[in-house]
């Protein structure tokens, strides 16, 4: 099913980069994103033109900036995946540095799905392992956003190898486990992990006797402005769809791995095999 084409307002800041708003056009075309961009020049000062946006209430805007970094602006936030300032994390990437490793233990080899990429930092971590990571984002907007940085990455040659190991979907996790199922006895499509980390509410990150815990970061605030958490049956969906197409892995190493605040309910309230956590945050491990 086509969505309806959502028109948004792309600012940028010279001709100079009429070039690189041209290849935002070519991407939003290839990947058939349901965006038209309603192209505007800034004149002035960035900050009066993002105030004035504001105050007329525009619901969404894009800013492509002097460097060619795409960023979303959505009530008063300004936004953006910016891989770049990951690098030294991902460079030093191991199980023991990374909760997310341990528990999905994937190498080189692997083939992982993260249903839920949103600014695509966890997608990052489990590529560092040299596996091959498919990243589905349902919101065009944040679909463009990951396309465009992408690109932008692979501009850097220390990047290069990392980004040819991302594939990016615009499309809904169901959607995309209900084509896998249609297509089991094709040895290319067996996925080793599914790797979840569906919205929650902004109080799961809090815990409900004291009140303390993590603040919602300025990028989760802005997921929640054009998402909503799902609720409990869509997350039975999701886990248990999930759960069916590492099933069809055939060396019987499948799993699926789910991200929660340290003070969140398990998804769907179904119990993990088993749990890896710190301070704030918790990975749940499922086990097929």
């Amino acid at each position: 099913m086509s969505l309806p084409d959502k028109t948004i307002k792309l600012l940028y800041v010279d001709h100079s980069q009429l070039t690189a708003v041209e290849r935002l056009q070519t991407l939003i075309a290839d990947n058939k994103l349901p965006i038209t961009l309603d192209v505007e020049r800034i004149e002035g000062k960035i900050k009066q033109r993002l105030a004035a946006l504001n105050a007329e209430g525009e619901q969404a805007a894009l800013l492509l900036d002097n460097k060619n970094k795409l960023s979303l602006l959505k009530d008063g936030l300004s936004v953006a995946p910016e891989w770049d300032k990951l690098q030294r994390r991902v460079v030093s990437a191991g199980r023991k540095s990374e909760l997310i490793l341990r528990a999905a233990k994937i190498s080189a080899d692997s083939q992982v799905i993260d249903a839920t990429a949103g600014f695509g930092h966890d997608s990052l971590i489990l590529a560092s392992t040299g596996a091959q990571v498919t990243m589905l984002e349902q919101q065009s907007l944040m679909a463009l956003l990951l396309f465009s940085e992408q690109q932008r990455m692979s501009a850097q040659p220390n990047w290069q190898k990392l980004m040819a190991r991302l594939t990016i979907i615009n499309t809904d996790a169901l959607s995309y486990f209900a084509q896998l199922q249609k297509n089991t006895t094709d040895q290319a499509v067996a996925v080793d992990v599914v790797y979840l980390d569906p919205m929650f509410p902004e109080d799961s990150y809090q815990d409900s006797k004291t009140g303390k815990g993590a603040k919602v970061g300025k990028q989760m605030q802005a997921l929640h402005h054009l998402a909503h958490p799902p609720t409990l049956d869509e997350e039975m969906a999701l886990l248990n769809n999930a759960q069916a197409v590492v099933a069809d892995n055939q060396e019987g190493r499948g799993r699926v791995i789910v991200k929660r605040p340290q003070q969140a309910p398990f998804l769907s309230q179904q119990n993990p095999d088993e749990s890896w956590h710190n301070a704030a945050v918790r990975f749940d491990g499922y086990f097929v």
